[in-house]
C-alpha cells in the first residue's frame, strides 16, 4: 500500500480519492486497489474518455495500485481492431500504461456458464416478444410494468432455447434471455433486464464461436468481478444502474469480495459534440477529414493539432470530478495548451500574407545574420540565426497607406520596430492595376539595431518578418471551432450540423517561414510570433511543411460572443 498523502494536500482530494484513502486506510480488499479502464472499440477516444482515462489509472499510478485496460467487446456490430489499437496509442501518448490487457470477449464462456445458473435458479427466462413488446411492458417510473407472458417457462425449455440462440438457429430479434427480478421495481432497470440477445456477426476476435452476446448491464459487473476491479469508477448516467450491477454481483459472487462501483461527473464541453454516435456521422459524411481531424474532440485530434498531454492533465486538474453534471468553458482547455506551450513551444517568424517590404536605404546585397531568442520563458532554449536584408516579407495587414490615428504598424511617416533587428520608417508603397499593394518602402535607422546601447528608443509598435533570401513556402492551416453556438446538441428543433463553422478551417498557402523550420518534425509545437501556437502536420513532407494552428494567442471568441 502507497504512502497516504500529507494532511495539508488531503484538503484537495477528489471525492474518489477520498474514498480511496479511506478504503486503504482499513485495509479493505486485503488493501488493494485496482481499477480499470473500459472502452467499447466502436469510435476513436474524445476528451472526455481522457477524464476517465486520467481518474483511473491516475489512481493506480498514485497509491501504488494496478488498472487494467479492458476493452468492451460485446457487440461486434460495431467493433473493430482499428479501434483497439487507436485507444490504446491515446492511453500511452497521455502518459499511461496498463498492468494488463483484457476484453469482455475473455469471459464470454464464464459469462454464459454464470446466465446457465440463473437459468437454473429460476432467475432468467427466453423471451420471445419483439423489442416493442418489451418495451411496453416496462410500464413507466410511476406505473409497475407487467410480467411477460414467457416469464414462467419451464426450466429445461428455457435451458433448450438458450443453447439454440447460440447456435444460431434462431433469427436475430426471435428471442432474448432475460433476468426475472421484479416487474414493479421502482428502479426500472430491475424490471426484467434484457442480459443475451441473438448477433450472426462475425466477432472480431472469437469468429462465429457465438451467436448469444451479453448486453453491457450483465457483462461489466461481472468482468469487474472476474478481474478483482475493487473501485469501477463511472459517470454519473450509470448511478441508476449500480444497484442492477451489485445484484448480478451478487448472484455471482461465492465470498465476501465485492467490486464496488462509483460515479463521477462526465466532461461536457461548450462549442463541443461529445456524441460518438453523431462524430461518427461527421465522419462518415465527410463533415471533417477523419477521426483525427483537428477540429475533432477526439484524443488523436486533439494530439494532431498540437495538444500536449500535459495540456490535457493540467485542463482535467482544473476541472475536478464532482458529483453533479455541468458544461465546461472550452476556453479554459484552450487556456491550459497556452500556458503549457507558452512555457515550452519554440518562437518563429512565419508569414501568413506576405507582401514585400524594402529598405530603400540598406545596402544592396549585404546580408546580416542577427540572433532571435528560441523561447524567452526558458533561457536554457538557446537562439537560432536569423537572416537580415534589404528585402524582407511582412504580412499585407501591418501596412495601411490611410491609417486610423491608433493604428501602430506600417503607414507612411510613421515608425516601427522589426522585431530582433531596427527601427524602420514607412514611406510608401507600390499598387499593381487593380490596386493591391504589391510593395512597401520604408528607410531602416542603422543606430536603433536590437541589443546596441541606442536601440532603447521607444516606438510604438513590433512586427514581425522574413528576409527574402531564405524564406521557405510553407501550408497554413487555420483550425477554429467546429461550431458555432455553446450546446450545439441541446436543439431539439434544428439538425446539430446546421451549426458547423464554415470558418472553422482556412488554409493559408504561399506562407513565408523563416529557414530553420525547415528541419521541423511532425508534431513539433511553435509560437508563431504574434499570431499563434501551431504545430507540424503529419502530412508534411520533407520538401513540403504543413502546420496546423493549435490555438491562438489569446481568446479571440469572448470578444465576438460579448458583441
Amino acid at each position: 500500500m502507497s504512502e497516504i498523502t500529507p494532511t495539508e494536500e488531503k484538503r484537495s482530494l477528489n471525492f474518489i480519492e477520498a474514498i480511496v484513502e479511506k478504503d486503504l486506510q482499513e485495509g479493505k480488499d486485503g488493501g488493494r486497489l485496482q481499477t480499470r479502464f473500459p472502452p467499447e472499440p466502436n469510435g476513436y477516444l474524445h476528451i472526455g474518455h481522457a477524464k476517465a482515462i486520467c481518474m483511473n489509472f491516475g489512481l493506480a499510478q498514485q497509491y501504488g495500485g494496478v488498472c487494467n485496460l479492458r476493452f468492451d467487446d460485446t457487440n461486434p456490430v460495431k467493433e473493430d481492431v482499428e479501434y483497439v489499437d487507436a485507444i490504446q496509442e491515446d492511453i500511452q501518448w497521455l502518459g499511461y500504461d496498463w498492468a494488463n490487457v483484457y476484453y469482455a470477449s475473455d469471459y464470454f464462456q464464464q459469462l454464459w456458464d454464470f446466465a446457465i445458473l440463473l437459468i437454473k435458479e429460476g432467475k432468467a427466462y427466453i423471451d420471445e416478444q419483439s423489442a416493442e413488446e418489451i418495451a411496453k411492458q416496462k410500464g413507466t417510473p410511476t406505473q409497475a410494468g407487467t410480467e411477460s407472458p414467457y416469464r414462467n417457462r419451464p426450466i429445461e425449455e428455457n435451458l433448450d432455447l438458450f443453447r439454440k440462440m447460440n447456435e444460431g438457429l434462431l433469427a436475430e430479434g426471435s428471442m432474448v434471455l432475460r433476468a426475472k427480478i421484479d416487474m414493479a421495481s421502482p428502479n426500472m432497470h430491475f424490471r426484467d433486464p434484457i442480459i443475451y440477445r441473438i448477433i450472426k456477426q462475425a466477432h472480431h476476435r472469437t469468429g462465429n464461436q457465438w451467436n448469444a452476446y451479453p448486453m453491457y448491464d450483465f457483462a461489466h459487473g461481472q468482468c469487474d468481478y472476474f478481474e478483482g476491479v475493487t473501485h469501477s469508477i463511472c459517470t454519473l448516467e450509470f448511478v441508476v444502474h449500480r444497484p442492477l450491477y451489485d445484484w448480478f454481483i451478487d448472484q455471482l459472487a461465492d465470498g465476501d469480495y465485492r467490486p464496488h462501483q462509483y460515479e463521477f461527473n462526465r466532461l461536457n464541453l461548450t462549442y463541443t459534440m461529445m456524441s460518438k454516435r453523431k462524430l461518427l456521422q461527421l465522419v462518415k459524411e465527410n463533415l471533417v477529414q477523419g477521426w483525427d481531424d483537428p477540429r475533432m474532440p477526439t484524443i488523436c485530434g486533439f494530439r494532431r493539432r498540437g495538444y500536449t498531454p500535459e495540456s490535457i492533465h493540467n485542463f482535467i486538474d482544473r476541472i475536478g470530478y464532482t458529483k453533479y453534471d455541468g458544461v465546461i468553458d472550452v476556453a479554459l482547455l484552450e487556456y491550459a495548451v497556452r500556458e503549457d506551450l507558452n512555457k515550452r513551444a519554440t518562437r518563429a517568424s512565419v508569414v501568413l500574407d506576405p507582401v514585400k517590404l524594402i529598405l530603400t536605404n540598406y545596402p544592396d546585397g549585404e546580408i546580416e545574420k542577427l540572433r532571435a531568442q528560441n523561447n524567452p520563458e526558458d533561457e536554457q532554449s538557446g537562439s537560432h540565426e536569423v537572416l537580415f536584408s534589404k528585402e524582407l516579407f511582412i504580412e499585407r495587414e501591418d501596412f495601411m497607406e490611410d491609417a486610423p490615428k491608433k493604428y501602430f504598424r506600417l503607414t507612411p511617416g510613421q515608425e516601427v520596430r522589426l522585431k530582433n533587428a531596427y527601427i524602420v520608417k514607412c514611406t510608401g508603397c507600390k499598387r499593381d492595376d487593380d490596386g493591391n499593394v504589391v510593395e512597401v518602402y520604408a528607410e531602416y535607422d542603422s543606430e536603433t539595431k536590437s541589443g546596441m546601447a541606442e536601440s532603447n528608443r521607444k516606438v510604438k509598435g513590433t512586427i514581425h518578418w522574413v528576409s527574402t533570401q531564405d524564406a521557405i513556402d510553407v501550408d497554413v492551416r487555420l483550425y477554429d471551432r467546429l461550431f458555432t453556438v455553446e450546446n450545439p446538441g441541446d436543439d431539439k428543433d434544428r439538425d446539430f450540423r446546421e451549426f458547423l463553422n464554415p470558418d472553422s478551417l482556412i488554409i493559408k498557402t504561399g506562407c513565408k517561414a523563416e529557414s530553420f523550420l525547415k528541419d521541423a518534425k511532425p508534431l513539433d509545437n511553435y509560437q508563431f510570433q504574434r499570431i499563434g501556437y501551431f504545430n507540424v502536420d503529419p502530412d508534411s513532407t520533407d520538401s513540403h511543411l504543413i502546420f496546423n494552428r493549435t490555438v491562438t494567442l489569446k481568446d479571440s471568441w469572448s470578444k465576438i460572443k460579448d458583441k
